[in-house]
């Protein structure tokens, strides 16, 4: 479970910023004069945007260090792609089987699966969207520990929205009871699981965390496809 230290980092989002931008929000006003800052900050908005996803990296830097073996690593088999002995990159997605922006992101890891053999998705519950997305969540750890993450994971989605019939669905689907929904060792994954997504400053899902560059919400393959890039650059 995350060191509660790290939970003073509950405001973070977005990384990437200039550092000149910092600096101008900064000590704009002592070099620069308060209009000129002024002036700045209103034909270039652009600046605070940078400035703040500045400060929200530093906050984040050390809550990722220190949760990196926690958030990269598997519950038993909710993951895909490479092992994690040959993978060089690890995409680690939180998502919810009810959220629609899961669904849209869903088909863009899968393509970025197909085409780059030493990409690792490991995949964290974070059900967030009442008790349906809760059951479901609970589901796909059994499925997972029963090593049957990705049979499960298919058929949920294929099922639809998460509901008691369409749970069902997708347990019968991999051969698994019900009853298996209840081991306690799933509260323990999920709490970790929250108390993660809460210091990496989550919102909602998705959430990707793919090196050192944390994505809030669905973006385009471009986009996860160029924070695979970055972090196999190092």
């Amino acid at each position: 479970m995350a060191d509660k230290t790290v939970l003073a980092a509950l405001g973070g989002g977005v990384l990437g910023a200039g550092l000149t931008a910092a600096i101008l929000v900064a000590a704009g006003p002592q070099l620069m004069g308060e209009r000129m800052v002024r002036t700045a900050m209103t034909d270039h908005p652009e600046i605070l945007v940078d400035a703040g996803e500045a400060l929200r990296r530093q906050q984040l830097e050390p809550v990722l260090e220190q949760n990196r073996g926690a958030i990269e690593t598997a519950f038993f088999s909710s993951a895909k792609g490479a092992s994690a002995e040959e993978a060089d990159v690890v995409m680690v997605e939180f998502y919810d089987y009810a959220c629609g922006f899961c669904r849209q992101t869903k088909p863009e890891v899968e393509r970025l699966l197909a085409e780059d053999p030493k990409l690792r998705v490991v995949y964290r519950e974070l059900p967030v969207l009442g008790p349906d997305s809760m059951v479901a969540a609970r589901a796909s750890l059994a499925a997972s520990k029963a090593g049957k993450f990705d049979a499960f994971h298919q058929a949920m989605w294929a099922a639809g929205r998460p509901s008691e019939a369409s749970i069902d669905e997708a347990l019968a689907a991999v051969g698994i009871e019900r009853s298996a929904l209840q081991d306690p060792a799933f509260d323990a994954e999920l709490q970790k699981n929250f108390d993660i997504a809460n210091a990496l400053g989550a919102s909602g899902t998705p959430l990707f965390v793919i090196g050192d560059t944390i994505i809030p919400g669905a973006e385009s393959y471009e986009s996860y496809k160029a924070a695979v890039a970055k972090a196999r650059e190092g």
